[in-house]
């Protein structure tokens, strides 16, 4: 029936569709473009260049139908080689992450990163975001495939650029070294900066005199320091290192020795204290001194007597001696003799250790080696055993043997099915062949390794004991006075434990108590 239907027993017309057009379409969103621009100097040249980046970017953003500008980011006067010191650029990629950008244009990869890592770590995560860059020097689209390879070449390029730029700021530090010219951007204690010179601050300048003067007095730098603690000189915490360093700088007697520290010559730049390995200068009468040359040379003198006085022996003994508080312990002279102190009950007062003489301790080093001399054979020896046997039997199952054995377990079960899918011609004979090798030299490595580990030498404690033994086997039937030689091959460290008692730790890890015998002189 043509144009009508029958529904319940009548006749309905069937509907008619009419189409009415759009009269207008949605346009397309606009690409939300921005630009970072960056300047390494804060010269008038390169404020003028930086404006200019500001207004290039503005008219060639605007300018564009499809474009619309976000904003251009810009940082001024940056000259460091990380980004945290760069606000806009971590504003810019803020801005990324809420979904405010599309696109970003750099005048030069060098502008936009210092070094390849951090080049990298922007480029990836703002790609992640659906963010494109472009760099207009070097024409790389972040947005292509191998825009990111270049960005890391470019990016690598300008991490040279900064380190030949640190190289020329190196160079010109070094003229400048050289000709006297230049002098400190740290002034110390007693002074203070005036441009690039330094000038005296006189009540400090009255405090490094005092200090001076302490120390050729006969006191040493705990001492100074403890005393300016309890006087609040200055309102500082003074310290016996601040001290020290006080009395060895050449500044105050108007003197200055250059390049006492260096910049390392490679990415990233760490301070380096010059032991040798740059050329240094010593520039007399750089600054007005505070105290006078030969006061200065008296305290180097001083300095350097009382450092032979205390000679190597204790320096040797300071360095492996330690109070149960767990203070360092050193050697102080007392009414021309030699005692032990801790350095907490010397300086703070907070450690109940009388200072011990250096006799004592050496007393007990004696009777020490007696008993291991006449005692300690047929104990160490028997300890060696122990360990060998408890070391055996735990190797098999250490975490190592345990890891290779279940690695070579692992390579046997792919051998197995290896072979069953070449039986089976589902591998073909060069590809079997081939992984066949691979899996045999790889059993072959681990089962070396297994093998240098079950045949290894002797652990640490093992060997250390057996070359106590052989010490003491060479050694005297006794000390009649303390042998240095001998207390270095025996002693590894010593724990004053109370004003009784020293703790000895061979060189074995075995450790042995020893009384003090307090006696008075």
């Amino acid at each position: 029936m043509s144009g009508k239907e029958k529904t319940n027993g009548s006749l309905a017309m069937a509907p008619k569709v009419i189409t009415i057009p759009a009269t207008s379409q949605e346009s397309p969103r606009k690409l939300r473009v921005a630009a970072y621009a960056r300047v390494s100097s804060n010269s008038e040249d390169q404020k003028h260049s930086f404006a200019a980046q500001n207004a290039y970017y503005s008219k060639f953003i605007t300018d564009n139908p499809d474009w619309e500008l976000v904003d251009v980011y810009a940082d001024k006067g940056i000259t460091g080689t990380s980004v945290e010191k760069r606000e806009d650029f971590l504003r810019m990629m803020e801005d990324c992450r809420r979904g405010r950008i599309d696109r970003i244009l750099v005048k030069s990869s060098s502008r936009f990163a210092r070094n390849a890592k951090e080049s990298l770590e922007a480029v990836r995560e703002l790609k992640a975001l659906g963010v494109s860059v472009y760099f207009e020097e070097q024409n790389i689209d972040t947005a292509r495939t191998s825009g990111e390879i270049l960005t890391a070449m470019f990016a690598a390029l300008a991490q040279r650029e900064s380190e030949a730029i640190s190289e020329r700021m190196r160079w010109s530090y070094r003229m400048r070294m050289q000709k006297g010219e230049f002098n400190t951007c740290q002034a110390p204690l007693g002074f203070r900066l005036n441009g690039r010179s330094l000038e005296v601050v006189p009540e400090e300048a009255q405090i490094i005199q005092r200090i001076f003067a302490e120390y050729l007095s006969g006191r040493n730098s705990r001492e100074i320091a403890r005393i300016f603690n309890e006087e609040h000189v200055l309102g500082l915490d003074w310290k016996y290192k601040l001290i020290d360093y006080i009395l060895r700088n050449e500044r105050y007697a108007g003197n200055a020795l250059l390049q006492k520290r260096y910049t390392s010559d490679s990415f990233p730049y760490t301070k380096k204290r010059n032991h040798g390995e740059k050329t240094q200068y010593f520039v007399s009468g750089i600054n007005n001194a505070i105290i006078s040359q030969e006061t200065f040379d008296k305290a180097q003198a001083l300095r350097a007597k009382r450092k032979n006085a205390q000679g190597a022996l204790h320096s040797k003994i300071s360095h492996i001696m330690r109070c149960s508080c767990g203070s360092r312990v050193r050697a102080k002279q007392i009414n021309a003799r030699w005692y032990w102190v801790c350095c907490k009950h010397d300086e703070e007062k907070s450690c109940s250790l009388m200072p011990i003489p250096e006799e004592q301790v050496e007393q007990a080093f004696c009777c020490l080696y007696f008993k291991l001399k006449r005692h300690s054979a047929e104990i160490l020896t028997q300890l060696i055993y122990d360990l060998r046997t408890a070391r055996n039997g735990s190797l098999l199952w250490g975490e190592d043997i345990v890891e290779l054995n279940k690695q070579i377990s692992d390579i046997a079960s792919q051998e197995r099915l290896l072979t069953q899918l070449k039986q089976q011609g589902v591998v073909d004979p060069d590809i079997f062949i081939s992984r066949s090798n691979l899996l045999a030299e790889r059993r072959r490595e681990l089962k070396l390794k297994k093998e240098r580990i079950l045949h290894a030498e002797e652990d640490h404690t093992i060997q250390r004991t057996r070359e106590l033994i052989d010490v003491l086997e060479s050694g005297p039937d006794w000390l009649e006075a303390f042998d240095e030689e001998l207390f270095s091959e025996l002693v590894e460290k010593i724990i004053v434990e109370d004003n009784e008692t020293l703790r000895f730790r061979l060189i074995n890890g075995l450790e042995v108590t020893e009384p003090i015998e307090r006696t008075k002189r």
